[in-house]
């Protein structure tokens, strides 16, 4: 179980002044959840993610996983105890090639026939990918699809993907609709943790947190908060409405 207890996160500004971002924020995301974090641009959800995933360290309060205090441990040290992150926009990787990548997600020498499996997993043809270059001769859908198929490779205890729908075209996200409803199928005892405010993503969550303003508005399940954001109007539009934009 992931727990952030009383998490506030500032910066300083030109003038050195320091400005609040996360503000005395507790969340709780329990193992076999699969949670999407939503609320308006400038909110703090990208923020709460790269505290989760360790780019970032909370100016004040405690992140526990599994009952240990992770707050001071970086990004390697959490990959380490099981916090994957996939980034809005993934790192593309001149001169390594997606078998590389795969093999280095899992940690050991996947044979290609293992690696192909990940691959079909988030919907690529294996003999088309496997030995192409992560580079910029991909497309943003399928840099997106290899960065999943490397959070399965890896196995991970949590998954936390922000903003995945960021950049890609409507048929790539349909098929990032189908990946993430079969992820959400399969965890167990892991857990995902999706930043978006997407209705088709908010729709297949087993919890939702609204977050606005660097603080939790509404929290619960998705029959509870759901409703309440699409009403009449799209969940972004009604997002958008719940705080200040940065």
């Amino acid at each position: 179980m992931l727990e952030l207890k009383n998490i506030s996160f500032e910066v300083e500004s030109e003038s050195a002044k320091q400005i609040g971002i996360i503000h005395d924020l507790s969340l709780q995301v329990e193992d076999g959840k699969f949670v999407v974090i939503t609320g308006p641009n400038g909110g703090g959800k990208s923020t709460t993610a790269r505290l989760i995933a360790g780019i970032e360290t909370p100016t004040s309060g405690s992140i526990f996983l599994d009952g240990e205090d992770i707050t001071e441990l970086n990004i390697t040290e959490r990959a380490k105890k099981g916090i994957s992150f996939a980034f809005q926009q993934p790192v593309r990787f001149k001169g390594l090639k997606v078998i590389d990548i795969i093999r280095l997600a899992a940690g050991k020498q996947l044979q290609i026939a293992e690696a192909c499996e990940y691959l079909s997993e988030v919907g690529l043809c294996a003999r088309d990918y496997i030995n192409r270059e992560v580079n910029s001769s991909l497309s943003g859908g399928e840099l997106k699809r290899i960065e999943i198929a490397t959070v399965l490779a890896r196995g991970t205890k949590l998954s936390v993907f922000d903003e995945p729908e960021a950049g890609i075209d409507l048929w790539s996200f349909q098929n990032l609709i189908r990946i993430f409803e079969k992820m959400r199928e399969e965890i167990s005892n892991s857990s995902i943790i999706i930043i978006s405010h997407q209705e088709r993503i908010l729709e297949i969550a087993d919890e939702i947190v609204v977050l606005a303003d660097g603080r939790i508005r509404e929290k619960g399940t998705r029959e509870e908060v759901l409703p309440s954001l699409i009403g009449t109007e799209s969940a972004v539009q009604q997002c958008q409405g719940l705080g200040k934009t940065r």
